[in-house]
Parts: C-alpha cells; structure tokens; sequence
C-alpha cells in the first residue's frame, strides 16, 4: 500500500479542493468563503474537506505556499549565485505574487501572507548563502538569510504602497548594490 501523500487519488483530491478554494477566492472575500462552499464547488464531502486540511485558514495558508513556491521556483534560484540578477528575480517574483493576491484573501491576512513570503525566501537566502559562504558556518547563514528575507518582502510591500509608480525592476536596482556589499562582507 501507497503512502498517502504519493496516492494519486489523495494528490488529485487535494488539488481539487485548492482549486476550487481559488476559483471562490475570485469570486469572493476570504472572509465570506465557507467549507461548505468548497465542498460544493469541488464536489466532495466535509469529510473529505477535513482529511486534507484542519480548517479554512490551514487551506489558505498551503494554497499560499503553493502559489508563492510556484512563483519563486526555489530550485532554479538555490542553483544560482546570490548575485544582482537572482535578487532582482527574487524581488520580482515576490511582486508578481502580491499582485496575483491583489484581488484574492489579502485584505485582512497580511500578516499569514507575510510569514509565507519571508519563510520561503528565508529558505532560498539561506541555501544561497550556505552555497556561496566563503567564512563562517552553516548556523551564522540563518542570521543574515532572515535579513534578507525581510528586506526583499519590505521592499516589495514598499513598492506596492507607491502605488507601482516604478517598474518593480527598477525600484529594487538601488538596493542592489547595499545588499551585495553585505552579502560580500
């Protein structure tokens, strides 16, 4: 017997249900989408709902590291260096996310939204570093790959209060050369 997690039946389920959650979270506030919306609108039972996931929040927040690790796709970045371009991709794919989220459960779950974004770029910061450290130990990295972290998702929340006067691109190109001469020291 398979686990449950390589089950197709179980992988399919579970994409159904998050599916569906996105399909509602167009057409309405987080606040307003119920389980039983879900269960209608993917076809399956409570039951089934609950298997997967522990309550609504849970869903919101797998569907949110979903779709920021699909925007981010860590395997291609943990390959590069930490240099100019992977920081502006990174920034870059950040943004794209928060404005994907624009119009999706983000009034009100900053603060879930935030916590993803920074833990999955706290992931990538830090294997970049561990790749590319030239001094020090693989424990020293967590420090400066959580500033990083949080420097990238400030800069973006930055970018987006400005109202996007500034091609996303060009707004992270000042800090470029500040981050870098940290992360080179």
């Amino acid at each position: 017997m398979s686990e449950p997690n390589t089950d197709l039946r179980v992988i399919r389920t579970r994409k159904l249900i998050m599916d569906s959650f996105m399909d509602l979270s167009g057409k309405k506030e987080f606040k307003d989408i119920t389980v039983k919306d879900i269960t209608a609108e993917a076809m399956i039972n409570r039951a089934t709902f609950y298997y997967h996931f522990e309550d609504i929040y849970d869903l919101l927040e797998k569907v949110l590291e979903e779709v920021l690790l699909l925007n981010l796709n860590s395997k291609n970045f943990v390959e590069n260096q930490l240099d100019e371009e992977t920081i502006k991709e990174l920034f870059l794919a950040v943004t794209e996310f928060q404005q994907s989220l624009s119009n999706r459960c983000h009034r009100g779950y900053e603060d879930i939204i935030a916590r993803i974004i920074r833990e999955q770029l706290e992931v990538i910061f830090y294997k970049l570093l561990c790749k590319n450290k030239t001094s020090g130990t693989k424990e020293t990295m967590k420090v400066p790959a959580t500033m990083l972290s949080w420097g990238i998702y400030g800069a973006s929340v930055e970018w987006r209060r400005n109202g996007n006067h500034v091609p996303a691109e060009d707004f992270i190109q000042s800090a470029i050369p500040y981050i870098l001469s940290g992360v080179n020291s």
